[in-house]
């Protein structure tokens, strides 16, 4: 039965790093067969390049997602053709670059790969719903594949729950992503469809989001302009694994996951407290 691991949004050095030093003995000991991962902020928080997800690939990852910083690393719309094994969102405008769509294998297992962007607020804006663009993918993808896994990257927990309720039983999983903030609500819903709203980041957690404390509380309290660096402490690992039935193309079972890497030298706030 063929057991995937979904790692959540990668933040920055410390989100790849992490999974660079930790997924070979993780796939070793929970028996993973295929990796996928959230790449959108594995670039300084912002993007993915070409040089990066090969260090994932290199790693054990074998198919990279991204969101709505898709662009965010100059020049990379113009590179990510030539990426077999990374997708943009399905619905963006239409000629944006990218595949919309992956198929990865295991042991024979054909195992599809789409993400959908939510509506708004979001730095790059759906051309449509993600409701009527995962219709289109399924009925484009179902006679290719063995099983379907979606990734919902979107801001709102309602659309996010309502799309796992209207995907139930055509697709192995449905799983959030977005706003980085792991959710305790996985489960197996009624048809076989495994769902979570949102599985987290794999970065630093002593931050906000994966970006310096310091910078963010001072962006809010005076609401200045200034950089946002990546936080670098309480580093994690998170996503979920879930067992997908190879005939059915369902989901068997989903479990939560977070590896945590403790880090000594806390973040200072002395500069706005």
């Amino acid at each position: 039965m063929p057991r995937i691991l979904f790692i959540g949004d990668i933040v920055g050095r410390p989100g790849r790093n992490f999974v660079q030093q930790q997924l070979a003995a993780l796939k070793a000991d929970r028996g993973i067969d295929l990796v996928i991962a959230n790449a959108e902020n594995s670039a300084g928080g912002s993007g993915v390049s070409s040089s990066i997800a090969g260090d994932l690939f290199e790693a054990g990852v074998d198919a990279i997602t991204l969101g709505d910083h898709v662009w965010g690393q100059k020049g990379f719309d113009a590179e990510i053709d030539r990426q077999e094994r990374i997708c943009r969102p399905v619905n963006l405008p239409d000629g944006c670059p990218g595949k919309t769509f992956l198929i990865v294998e295991t042991n024979g297992f054909r195992l599809g790969i789409f993400t959908l962007l939510g509506h708004r607020p979001m730095k790059v804006e759906a051309s449509s719903s993600p409701f009527p663009a995962a219709d289109k993918m399924i009925n484009e993808l179902k006679r290719q594949v063995d099983a379907l896994f979606v990734e919902i990257h979107a801001e709102t927990t309602s659309e996010k729950i309502a799309l796992g309720w209207y995907l139930d039983g055509r697709v192995a999983a449905v799983v959030g992503t977005h706003t980085h903030v792991p959710t305790a609500d996985e489960r197996i819903l009624p048809r076989g469809t495994a769902y979570i709203t949102d599985v987290g980041m794999t970065g630093p957690y002593e931050s906000v989001l994966g970006r310096s404390i310091a910078s963010v509380i001072a962006r809010f309290v005076d609401g200045m302009p200034r950089r946002l660096p990546v936080a670098e402490n309480d580093v994690r690992l998170c996503g979920c694994l879930v067992d997908i039935h190879p005939e059915k193309g369902i989901a068997t079972s989903m479990e939560r996951i977070c590896l945590r890497q403790l880090d000594l030298a806390p973040e200072s706030l002395s500069d706005v407290l």
